[in-house]
């Protein structure tokens, strides 16, 4: 799968970031994680402090597949709104999938205080603001549901955004205590923990064939350096080309823009630096990094070629940057990375762990959608905490045949 094309900015800011070994030999563990992305290390981070021996395979380097692409946007709120969900899911369902993406967050700060690389974690507020009049009602009712569970925040008055922003809206959710995090840094930082508690990895070590051996009850992996992994569990973390292993009907894809620019001398004028986007479809979405640079990404397309999608690009950037212009008039900026990349989103708006009869003792994790970050934190802790434990209740939520509303 073609994921990405363009620039990146993420690897710029770790060039010497850790690296592995390719697999020289035949192997046999407890659990291969197919994946040196977000979603295998955060799998690895989770299993780290298990006696169960962990193996990491990934074909190319660490983090360079869709974590280079990724915005790392920390936010429990998602694409869709949590009154939408319950409408498919029932209420207590969707209360505790909530429950759980507040948690991630909290994981993910935690994490980034156990690890040795500085993973550039952020606490920020968000701005989620109606795109138009017609918005306001079911923002509204969002809020109220929010609010309810005991979530942080403020419904903001067009005359309260205005106050506080150099742009207008007609309403907004001001959401306190979301964040921000550098994805790519991160992924190397769980990686490096993980290793230190003895887990293996390896990179350049690419799957070219799977079978189970049902006598010995293990997962048997080759890769197209000429070994054998045996393992009793398989994690299947390769973010979006996971659906070449097992194509999950729930998923769908669209491609997706990204713009970061130079380093920007004044911020001032963005109040409290939060991030920011929209009720629209396709939405805008922004926010800063830690050297001051400002990613703008969103305006999304429904094309899932990767000619047509990289054709787009340079349109996109100016479009981007055009948008941002509009709203912050006073910050001058210039594009330095700009991508082209594949979004991947469930159709029902909740992210997936796949268990498939024809792979036996094997989990796919799916975190798809905009918040893929803390989906994949989340699921991450679910997959080892059933592997560890034997039993997870909370993992049925997100099983690929889930359960719908209760009547």
């Amino acid at each position: 799968m073609n994921l990405h094309s363009g620039t990146y900015y993420w690897p710029t800011t770790f060039p010497d970031a850790p690296s592995y070994p390719a697999l020289e030999e035949d192997l046999s563990c407890d659990v291969l994680i197919i994946g040196g992305g977000s979603s295998g290390a955060q799998c690895a981070y989770y299993l780290s402090d298990s006696n169960l021996d962990v193996v990491v395979i990934e074909k190319s380097t660490i983090g360079s597949g869709s974590t280079s692409t990724n915005t790392a946007l920390l936010q429990y709120s998602g694409e869709k709104m949590f009154t939408d969900l319950i409408n498919t899911f029932g209420e207590g369902y969707i209360k505790r999938h909530l429950q759980l993406l507040k948690e991630a967050i909290n994981e993910i700060e935690a994490a980034t205080k156990k690890v040795s690389i500085n993973c550039e974690f952020n606490r920020r507020d968000t701005l989620y603001s109606a795109s138009c009049v017609d918005d306001v009602e079911s923002l509204k009712k969002e809020y109220e549901f929010l609010k309810q569970q005991n979530c942080e925040l403020t419904f903001l008055t067009k005359e309260d955004i205005e106050a506080k922003y150099p742009f207008s809206r007609d309403a907004a959710i001001y959401s306190y205590n979301d964040a921000e995090i550098n994805p790519f840094r991160y992924t190397h930082a769980l990686l490096e923990y993980a290793a230190s508690k003895g887990i293996r990895i390896f990179e350049q070590t690419e799957m070219n064939g799977r079978h189970y051996d049902k006598e010995q009850d293990k997962m048997i992996v080759s890769t197209k350096n000429g070994h054998s992994i045996k393992a009793r569990t398989i994690i299947f973390a390769a973010g979006y080309e996971g659906i070449e292993i097992k194509n999950e009907k729930k998923t769908s894809f669209v491609s997706t823009y990204t713009v970061t620019t130079h380093p920007v001398k004044d911020l001032s004028d963005w109040y409290n630096r939060t991030l920011i986007w929209e009720t629209a479809r396709p939405y805008l979405f922004m926010r800063t990094t830690n050297d001051n640079r400002i990613i703008i990404g969103g305006l999304d397309d429904n094309t899932s070629y990767s000619e047509d999608r990289d054709s787009k690009l340079i349109h996109k950037k100016k479009k981007l940057i055009e948008e941002f212009n509009k709203m912050f008039p006073t910050i001058q900026v210039q594009p330095e990375y700009s991508l082209a990349a594949f979004y991947g989103g469930t159709i029902d708006g909740i992210p997936i762990i796949g268990k498939y009869e024809a792979f036996p003792n094997c989990y796919f994790l799916f975190a798809f959608g905009d918040n893929g970050t803390v989906y994949s934190q989340l699921l991450s802790k679910l997959i080892a905490k059933e592997i560890v434990e034997g039993n997870c209740p909370d993992l049925a939520l997100y099983l690929q045949e889930r359960p719908l509303l209760n009547n």
